[in-house]
């Protein structure tokens, strides 16, 4: 990605991004009133738009409405700290297991997220990115949202409906079916299993409305009904910008602003 649109990396390599956040929250470039950025490389201008403009233009009026101020920044490389160590900045590639894609340092007021780019696809990032936000969406969704989200997932669990959409909801399903019948449609276990479906079935929505995605399915997805329906009650909640859409449907007759993004669930 040449350009001259670039921060000196010299300075930050090894900064955990704890440090970062609190260093580089002066450094933040507007992109409107609620998300700011900043490069650690550089960012070719035409990038810019599949790496903030894009995503941050899908997102429903109703989500922003929801989110804290945010800051991205834009790193090379993530690298997971050992034992209560923060994750890092690092300018080589770490290993595969020491590697992180994205990471977010919550304050009151402002949430910084941290996201690796180099050599990554840019589908990826975007997964990736509406991952962080579907993460924040979980711990500020209102009793109204919850309600509604709740009363779907005790439908599909009395339908005995398999599978999931991403491999941590997907396990804590699992977790849930091993109770007795009577424990599954309340309590913590419910509450975090249906927490996390909501965040991965938000991710995959919000990357709908986006990008083009091609979904792969597996053993472990969700029936399509199933998802279909899930999608459809986010579409309620959380109505996308005009001009996009979620499902083929959605588009007819009009040009569709979406990108292309391949990604497998």
């Amino acid at each position: 990605m040449p350009s001259e649109n670039g921060h000196s990396r010299d300075t930050h390599a090894r900064d955990t991004i704890d440090e970062l956040a609190r260093r580089l929250r002066p450094e933040l470039s507007p992109l409107n009133k609620q998300f700011s950025w900043y490069p650690m490389l550089p960012v070719a201008e035409e990038d810019q738009r599949q790496y903030l403009h894009d995503p941050i233009e899908s997102l429903p009026p109703a989500v922003g409405s929801l989110l804290p101020k945010i800051g991205v920044i834009l790193a090379p490389y993530l690298e997971k700290g050992n034992g209560r160590a923060s994750t890092a900045v690092a300018e080589t590639k770490p290993a595969e297991a020491k590697l992180a894609l994205s990471a977010r340092v919550e304050s009151p007021d402002f949430v910084t997220f941290f996201f690796t780019v180099k050599g990554e696809q840019v589908a990826d990032y975007h997964y990736f990115f509406y991952d962080e936000i579907a993460a924040l969406l979980s711990h500020r969704w209102p009793r109204k949202v919850a309600d509604a989200w709740h009363s779907l997932i005790r439908e599909e669990l009395s339908g005995e409906m398999h599978g999931e959409v991403d491999e941590r909801s997907w396990r804590l399903k699992q977790a849930l079916l091993r109770r007795p019948v009577n424990a599954r449609r309340d309590g913590k276990p419910f509450r975090d299993y249906a927490r996390q479906s909501f965040e991965d079935t938000m991710t995959l929505y919000l990357h709908g409305i986006c990008c083009d995605i091609d979904v792969d399915t597996g053993p472990r997805q969700l029936p399509s009904r199933c998802l279909r329906k899930r999608l459809e009650l986010l579409k309620d909640l959380f109505p996308p910008p005009e001009g996009r859409g979620v499902f083929p449907e959605d588009l007819k007759g009009s040009e569709s602003l979406q990108s292309k993004d391949k990604v497998p669930f």
